[in-house]
C-alpha cells in the first residue's frame, strides 16, 4: 500500500526543470553585480540603464530556453548489438509539434549509460541523432528517462528537462580469453558417423565420378565431362560438424560469474566460426545447439540474462 502511494506522489515531488549556471553565466553574473553596485554607489543613470539591460537578458534567456524544451517528441532507436564496455550507437528520433528548438543535448537519465549527443536545432521534421554510448556491465538495462538540456540562447544557464521515455536495452557480455576448446561430447556428432572422409560435402576435392541418374547436376565438371564424353561429378569431402553445449553455473556470484559468462561468449564465437553447432545450458537460459550467425546472437542474449533469470523472457 505504501509503495503504491509513493509511486503516485513521486512524479509530483520531482522538479520539472533543473538549471545549472555555466562558466560564461558566472562571469556574466559577476559583471552584472559589479554594474549594480556601481549604479547604487554613484547614482549614474547610464549604469542603471546598463543594469536593466543585463537583467533583461537573464529573463529573456530563461524564457527562450524554456521554449526550446517544450513540444518535444523523442523516440529511442535501440541498437541491434550492444556489448559491455564497448561503444555502441544509440539513436534518437526527435521532432517538435510546433516551433523550433535550438542547442539541445540528449543523454540518458540512467547514469549507467554514459554518452550523449548534441543537436543544433529541431523543427517539425524528424531528426535522427546518433549518440556513442558505453555501458560497463552486461544484462538488461532499464531506460526510464531521457535528459534534454539546452544552453540557448546565450549559454548563461544549462536548463534540463527529463522526458519519461521507457525502453529496455539488453547488453551482451564481453568476450573473455579462452585457451582451449571444450571436450567433445559423445553422441553429439551431426550427420553420419564413421568415415572421416565422407563424400558429397563442401570441403576439399576428392575426385571425379560419373553422374548417377537423379543426382544433383550443379556439381558437374563441364570441362572434364567434355573431354571424357560423359557427365562427371566433382566429389568433395564432407567436413565434420560437431555439437557443443556450453554450461554456465548460474548460481555463481560476482566476478566469478562474469568471468565464466565472458569465457562462454568467446568460446561460442570461436566454435561457430569453425562451423560447429553450439548450445547453452545456464540455469533458466536454455539454447538448443545450432549453427550460423543467428545462433551467436541467441547465445549472447541468453548469456546476458544469466543472473537475471527472474526477468528473462
Amino acid at each position: 500500500m505504501l509503495r503504491r502511494v509513493l509511486a503516485r506522489i513521486r512524479p509530483w515531488l520531482k522538479l520539472p526543470r533543473t538549471m545549472v549556471i555555466t562558466r560564461v553565466g558566472r562571469t556574466y553574473l559577476v559583471i552584472t553585480m559589479g554594474v549594480g553596485l556601481g549604479a547604487l554607489n554613484t547614482g549614474n543613470n547610464l549604469l542603471y540603464l546598463v543594469l536593466g539591460f543585463l537583467l533583461s537578458l537573464i529573463v529573456a534567456s530563461g524564457v527562450l530556453s524554456e521554449r526550446s524544451l517544450r513540444h518535444l517528441r523523442i523516440r529511442r532507436l535501440l541498437p541491434d548489438v550492444a556489448s559491455a564496455g564497448q561503444p555502441f550507437a544509440l539513436r534518437y528520433q526527435v521532432r517538435r509539434t510546433s516551433g523550433r528548438s535550438f542547442a539541445l543535448e540528449l543523454s540518458e537519465e540512467n547514469r549507467l549509460v554514459s554518452g550523449g549527443v548534441w543537436i543544433p536545432w529541431v523543427a517539425q521534421e524528424d531528426v535522427i541523432a546518433r549518440a556513442d554510448c558505453v555501458v560497463p556491465k552486461r544484462g538488461p538495462v532499464r531506460l526510464v528517462g531521457l535528459r534534454v538540456t539546452t544552453t540557448f540562447p546565450l549559454g548563461l544557464f544549462a536548463k534540463t528537462r527529463v522526458l519519461e521515455v521507457e525502453d529496455q536495452l539488453l547488453i551482451y557480455p564481453r568476450r573473455g580469453f579462452v585457451c582451449a576448446d571444450p571436450p567433445e561430447r559423445e553422441g553429439l556428432l551431426a550427420g553420419d558417423g564413421g568415415n572421416p572422409r565422407r563424400r558429397d560435402g563442401t570441403g576439399d576435392v576428392l575426385g571425379l565420378r560419373e553422374l548417377a541418374p537423379g543426382e544433383d547436376g550443379r556439381r558437374i565438371h563441364w570441362l572434364k565431362s567434355a573431354a571424357a564424353g560423359k557427365l562427371l561429378k566433382v566429389e568433395r569431402e564432407r567436413e565434420e560438424t560437431q555439437q557443443f553445449v556450453l554450461e554456465v553455473n548460474a548460481e555463481l556470484q560476482g566476478e566469478e560469474l562474469e568471468t565464466r559468462v565472458e569465457e562462454a561468449a568467446a568460446l561460442s564465437q570461436r566454435l561457430l566460426q569453425r562451423g560447429h553447432e553450439v548450445g547453452l545450458h545456464a540455469g533458466k537460459a536454455q539454447v538448443r545447439p545450432a549453427g550460423g550467425p543467428g545462433q551467436e546472437r541467441r547465445l549472447l542474449a541468453a548469456l546476458a540474462w544469466v543472473g537475471f533469470d527472474e526477468e528473462a523472457p
